[in-house]
Order: structure tokens, then C-alpha cells, then sequence
């Protein structure tokens, strides 16, 4: 892996994990709060923003825990991961994330995600 940094993130999302997933693994979910638009071919999800299309193959799946995705372009190691994380005892929710990025831009990744989820969260109707 080219110099990119590992990082992760956590926020408590207050929905139930079956819900949660179909956001995370649906082109529609998907749709509503990651990209302006999601299609789906075979394992390869194409994400588009603004005009501009980016594809990631989904690499493993667990229903209701997670899902693992590589963008196609890169040639490393990298990948990008949403985990439901249930707390035992209190049974609270909560979204996991790893992703990597250039030294230089982990916090803006950081920001980005954190971006994302706001609006995951509201479309869940969170807080």
C-alpha cells in the first residue's frame, strides 16, 4: 500500500441493524446518502457524484454486519468497510467505519465521512 493511512470511525446511529445494512448494501440505500446515484453490475457498484462516476467491487458481505469494498482504480491494498457493531449491553447501534487515505488527507477524509453519515442519519431519521 502506497503510503495511505488506515483509519477508522465510529458513530452511534439509533435504527436497527437490518435497517442499517440495506443503506449500506443497496444501490438504493446508497443512493439516499453516499452518492447522488448508485447502480449495481454483478459485484461492481458504480458510484456517481457530480457528473463524475467512481466503481467499487464488493469483496465480502455478512447480512445485518457488514460490507467491504475495493475501488476499482486503485492498485493497492486499500479498501473501505461499514460495520454494524450492536453493544451487548445496551444494544446500542453503531457504524464502523475503515478506510484509507494520503497522509495528507485523512482529516479531510475524515470530515467527508463524517459529511456522509449526518446525512445517513437523517434519511434514518437519527439524531
Amino acid at each position: 500500500m502506497d503510503d495511505k493511512i488506515k483509519f477508522e470511525l465510529e458513530f452511534v446511529i439509533q435504527a436497527s441493524p437490518q435497517l442499517l445494512y440495506q443503506y449500506l448494501s443497496t444501490p438504493s440505500g446508497l443512493s439516499e446518502w453516499f452518492a447522488d446515484n448508485v447502480n449495481l453490475k454483478g459485484e461492481v457498484f458504480s458510484f456517481i457524484w457530480d457528473g463524475s462516476e467512481e466503481e467499487a467491487k464488493l469483496l465480502k458481505r455478512k447480512s445485518d454486519e457488514f460490507v467491504k469494498f475495493s475501488w476499482v482504480e486503485n492498485d493497492d491494498d486499500s479498501f473501505f468497510e461499514l460495520k454494524i457493531i450492536v453493544d451487548e449491553i445496551t444494544k446500542d447501534v453503531s457504524l464502523f467505519i475503515t478506510d484509507f487515505a494520503e497522509e495528507d488527507e485523512v482529516d479531510e477524509a475524515k470530515m467527508l465521512w463524517t459529511n456522509q453519515v449526518t446525512d445517513l442519519k437523517q434519511v434514518l431519521g437519527s439524531k
